[in-house]
């Protein structure tokens, strides 16, 4: 597998509101094989403030792939998912639900909107590092994004 497929790096929107949870993933993937930015909105009306470029997000990049929380404050993730999947330039960038719910519901309605693939976060702190070197290899390395070179 060619480590350098893109000549510029992956563009990464991290939506979570757990420090910690974060900052473990920002880890993980600055770690990893592909070269990546990482840009990190907390809640989920910060998330669209940066995917719609408003505000002090007026200068964003388009992120290549968004890694979103369900459970997040101002708007939840749900709703992140819901207007992101109904606007016809954003609808394409690939959605990867990083959760801490394991209930059924949600799983099906983050795919009733039209999610990639739903994660539960594990609790376990080697667990959750090797979820996030799989993401990176499945959907850093293996799968063409839109806009890829």
């Amino acid at each position: 597998m060619d480590e350098q497929k893109y000549s510029r790096p992956i563009e990464i929107l991290l939506v979570e509101d757990n420090p910690g949870d974060a900052r473990l993933t920002i880890e993980a993937l600055k770690e990893g094989k592909i070269r990546n930015n990482i840009n990190v909105a907390v809640d989920g009306l910060e998330a669209l403030k940066y995917l719609f470029r408003e505000d002090k997000f007026a200068n964003a990049t388009r992120p290549d792939i968004i890694l979103l929380d369900l459970n997040l404050p101002k708007k939840n993730g749900r709703e992140v998912l819901e207007i992101i999947k109904s606007d016809k330039d954003l609808r394409r960038i690939p959605v990867v639900i990083l959760t801490t719910s394991k209930a059924e519901e949600d799983i099906l309605k983050t795919y009733d909107l039209h999610a990639n693939c739903y994660i539960t976060k594990p609790v376990d702190l080697d667990q959750f590092i090797t979820v996030i070197k799989t993401i990176e290899d499945f959907w850093l390395s293996i799968v063409k994004l839109p806009g890829g070179e």
